[in-house]
């Protein structure tokens, strides 16, 4: 099973998710954002960084960049992908997740570690953790503030496409636990079919306790998990069919 990293003219992540992906057993490979084939890929995170340099707004040029069309495909395909940071913004201005990401609360770039409470574990990227269980990763974003207008929240929220919430060490929460002020305290967001999931705090940068923490690894041993032909069932049903063929 081989994940492809996607990253741009601005990235500066796509080297610690080849190496999260890699620490697990997962077979990594770059893909450059004009890349014109994704075939071999049976999963794909958006990397993080300032694609771009954030012109005009965090993501909105990369959205046109040619690999995305191809990124479009595979997402309707069932095939899972997972956007982190500059990559979960890339994939609200796609259309691919619902909503916005603002500029932070209090108009500030947050630099910290932040805790966060797992909601859903029939994910592909969040079924090797528990119900309930709080992780601790690093963000580093200024716009990373979710937002969404009363209906398209209501529809989320109904539908369970919340995936982990900011919160407390035990899992309280509150704005003094919120670093970003998004809406309903959303750290993690799915689409509806589950399959694509954005998130502005950084797993790639948790993978070891001397860093503080190793929570992040839990992500991507669940992207290994769902990748695997022996995964549960409701795992392997999340992520559609292992083999796609996507040609431009």
């Amino acid at each position: 099973m081989r994940v492809g990293v996607v990253y741009y003219p601005g990235s500066n992540c796509e080297q610690d998710a080849v190496h999260a992906c890699r620490l697990v057993g997962l077979d990594t490979t770059l893909v450059w954002h004009k890349q014109e084939s994704l075939d071999g890929c049976d999963a794909l995170i958006i990397a993080g960084g300032f694609s771009y340099g954030d012109h005009l707004r965090c993501g909105a040029l990369a959205r046109f960049s040619p690999v995305m069309k191809l990124v479009e495909r595979f997402a309707a395909a069932g095939q899972p992908i997972l956007g982190i940071c500059n990559g979960f913004q890339i994939l609200v201005e796609m259309g691919l997740l619902p909503g916005a990401l603002l500029a932070n609360d209090g108009l500030k770039f947050r630099c910290q570690d932040t805790r966060m409470q797992v909601e859903r574990t029939d994910s592909p990227f969040t079924n090797a953790c528990a119900e309930g269980q709080i992780l601790r990763f690093n963000m580093a974003h200024y716009e990373g503030n979710y937002f969404a207008d009363e209906a398209t929240l209501a529809d989320i929220e109904a539908n369970g496409q919340v995936v982990m919430r900011f919160c407390g060490p035990d899992g309280e929460r509150g704005v003094e636990h919120n670093p970003n002020g998004s809406i309903h305290d959303i750290a993690a967001l799915r689409n509806r079919s589950g399959n694509v999931m954005g998130l502005m705090p950084h797993p790639e940068r948790v993978l070891d306790s001397e860093l503080g923490s190793s929570d992040g690894r839990l992500m991507f041993e669940s992207l290994r998990n769902a990748l695997t032909p022996s995964a549960p069932a409701e795992v392997a049903a999340s992520v559609g069919p292992v083999e796609v063929s996507i040609d431009v």
